[in-house]
């Protein structure tokens, strides 16, 4: 398989790009950041892409968000994620088109050699491969509050919200366009559960939610 690996160790993506090799994988690039991550799938149009959750310049989320970027721009892209803890922010939008081809394993699964080559292949093939602790949080989020569910970004969007700020004051305060923060509202509703309806406010309806957390 053509494969992209984005990982900001140098060391561990090093030995990630040795292990592809040896398996008889061809590596089409090896980046450190999310940008780069991006521009690769792009230039190159991996099979699959080994991704590492955590990555410069913050070393939060910016490798999970990359990829979901870059399997929005190539809808063809595998994506395995490797991350040193779970981190479920970005992971519902990576599995919810339903197209497979992803997976999600904790790093200490790249010790077991043939375990993560044969979940990359599975990826390669289109199947949907999750750690058994990735699984139990994302069952556990399931029985919690659905505001869990809203990424970082949408909760500024919800706490703004809830204070009264505007739609056009939230922009001012997160530096964001009316267009993204129409957007963020918007999934906020779909998260929360809200479809329109004319005889309730969904704004209101999404503060209360918010408040009774």
């Amino acid at each position: 398989m053509r494969v992209v690996v984005a990982e900001d160790s140098v060391l561990l993506r090093e030995g990630i790009v040795r292990l592809l090799i040896e398996a008889g994988h061809e590596v089409a690039a090896a980046v450190g950041d999310g940008p780069a991550l991006v521009e690769a799938v792009a230039a190159h149009a991996p099979d699959v892409a080994v991704v590492d959750v955590r990555m410069p310049p913050s070393h939060t989320d910016e490798g999970l968000r990359a990829a979901v970027q870059a399997r929005r721009s190539a809808p063809g892209t595998r994506v395995l994620v490797l991350s040193q803890y779970v981190e479920l922010a970005y992971a519902d939008e990576l599995l919810a088109d339903g197209r497979g081809g992803v997976g999600y394993l904790l790093k200490d699964a790249v010790v077991d050699v043939d375990g993560f080559l044969d979940a990359l292949d599975r990826v390669g093939s289109g199947a949907t491969v999750l750690d058994p602790q990735v699984i139990a949080q994302l069952m556990l989020r399931g029985r919690r509050d659905p505001v869990q569910t809203l990424t970082p970004r949408e909760r500024e969007v919800l706490e703004l919200m809830a204070q009264g700020y505007s739609n056009t004051a939230i922009g001012r305060a997160l530096v964001i366009g009316d267009g993204a923060v129409e957007k963020h509202i918007g999934n906020i509703f779909t998260k929360l559960d809200l479809p329109p309806d004319a005889d309730q406010h969904r704004r209101v309806l999404a503060v209360l939610t918010y408040l009774r957390t």
